[in-house]
C-alpha cells in the first residue's frame, strides 16, 4: 500500500513542474518581459509602425513631406521658446508659465507645479523608450530628457495593465476597457478636462470627440470643484498613506501637476481623500489620481524635484511606462 502511494506521488512530479513553469512564465510575462507594440517618433526616411489590438499598419512618409514638417517644427520651436526666463522653481516664455511651490500638509511634503499654457499642445505625453508596449519602462527623468520636457511627472503606468483606454497626443493605442465603472481622465482639444467612465463611451468615441490624452489609472478626486472620492477609497491594495501623483485643472489651459512624498520619517504620505482635500483648498475644478507609490516623480529642467522612494530606505526613481509633461 505504501509502495503504491509512492508511485502516485512520483507520477505527479511532472505535473507539478509543468504548473510551476507556467506560473513563472505568467509572472514574467505580466511584470518583466517587455513587448513593444508601437514605435512613436517618425523621422526622415523612416517608417512608423502603429498597432492596436485589432489592426497593424505601416505609414511611409515621403522625404519632401518629412523635410517640410521638420522645418516647420523647428521654426515653431525657435519662435516659441526664445529667451525663456528660468529659475530653480520657475519657467516662463511666451507660451508656457510654470511656478513650483512646496507645501506641508498632514505631515507630508507636497510639490505643486502651477502651469499656464497658451495652447493645450504644450501639455503632452511620452512613452518610455518612445515605444508603446508592455513592460517597456524607463525612469521619469530619462523619458523627460528624451523629449526635452521642461516639467514632467509620471503617468498612469498603462504598461502594467492589459486593459484601460490609452490615447496619447491624439493617437489611439488601446481601446480595451478595464470595466464599465472605470474612471478615466480625458484631456480635450480645447484644453478642458473631463472625467469619463469606460462603460459610458468607447475610446474611439472619445478620440472622435477631440480627446488628445486619455489616462486610465484613477480614480477621479475632484469633479466640478467637489471631492468625489470617499474617505475609505483606495487604489487596489495600496497603503492608506502613500506618495501620490495627480493632474488637475483650474480652468482650461491652467493646470496643476502635483506630487507628494511619502513612506519616510520626513514625509508620511497621503490617502486619496487627503490628497483631494488638499487640492480642493487650491481651487481645483477637476483632479485625477495617476500612478503613485514609488512611481511618484516630478522633474523640472532635468532635475528631480521630489524624493521618490519605493521602500522609504533610499531615494530612487522607479521605472515607469509613460510621463505627462510640459514642453514643445
Amino acid at each position: 500500500m505504501k509502495k503504491g502511494n509512492k508511485k502516485r506521488r512520483m507520477f505527479h512530479i511532472p505535473d507539478c513542474v509543468l504548473i510551476l513553469g507556467l506560473s513563472v512564465f505568467v509572472l514574467l510575462d505580466s511584470f518583466v518581459i517587455a513587448r513593444a507594440y508601437d514605435t512613436v517618433p517618425v523621422t526622415e526616411g523612416e517608417t512608423a509602425l502603429k498597432s492596436s489590438s485589432n489592426y497593424v499598419y505601416a505609414t511611409e512618409y515621403e522625404d519632401e513631406e518629412s523635410e517640410e514638417v521638420s522645418e516647420s517644427s523647428e521654426a515653431e520651436t525657435d519662435a516659441s521658446s526664445s529667451d525663456p526666463v528660468i529659475t530653480d522653481t520657475s519657467y516662463e516664455d511666451e507660451n508656457i508659465s510654470i511656478e513650483i511651490e512646496e507645501y506641508r500638509y498632514e505631515d507630508t511634503t507636497i510639490y505643486v507645479a502651477d502651469v499656464e499654457v497658451s495652447s493645450v499642445e504644450y501639455l503632452r505625453s511620452a512613452f518610455a523608450n518612445a515605444t508603446y508596449g508592455k513592460n517597456v519602462t524607463a525612469a521619469t527623468s530619462d523619458i523627460a530628457d528624451s523629449v526635452d520636457a521642461i516639467l514632467a511627472i509620471n503617468g498612469d503606468y498603462y504598461g502594467a495593465r492589459n486593459s484601460g483606454y490609452v490615447i496619447r497626443n491624439g493617437e489611439l493605442y488601446r481601446e480595451s476597457s478595464s470595466g464599465d465603472s472605470t474612471e478615466d481622465l480625458a484631456v480635450m482639444s480645447d484644453g478642458s478636462f473631463e472625467i469619463v467612465t469606460e462603460g459610458a463611451t468607447t475610446a474611439s468615441e472619445l478620440l472622435e470627440a477631440g480627446a488628445l490624452q486619455v489616462y486610465s489609472f484613477g480614480p477621479a478626486l475632484i469633479e466640478d470643484g467637489e471631492i468625489v472620492v470617499g474617505e475609505d477609497d483606495e487604489v487596489g491594495k495600496a497603503m492608506a498613506s502613500n506618495p501620490r501623483t495627480a493632474i488637475c485643472e483650474i480652468s482650461p489651459l491652467h493646470y496643476l501637476l502635483v506630487v507628494s512624498d511619502g513612506r519616510t520619517d520626513e514625509s508620511e504620505g497621503l490617502s486619496l481623500y487627503q490628497m483631494a482635500e488638499f487640492l480642493e483648498s487650491l481651487g481645483v475644478e477637476t483632479a485625477y489620481n495617476l500612478d503613485g507609490g514609488g512611481s511618484s516623480t516630478m522633474v523640472f529642467n532635468g532635475e528631480l524635484v521630489n524624493n521618490p522612494t519605493t521602500s522609504g530606505r533610499s531615494v530612487k526613481e522607479r521605472s515607469v511606462s509613460d510621463i505627462v509633461y510640459i514642453g514643445y
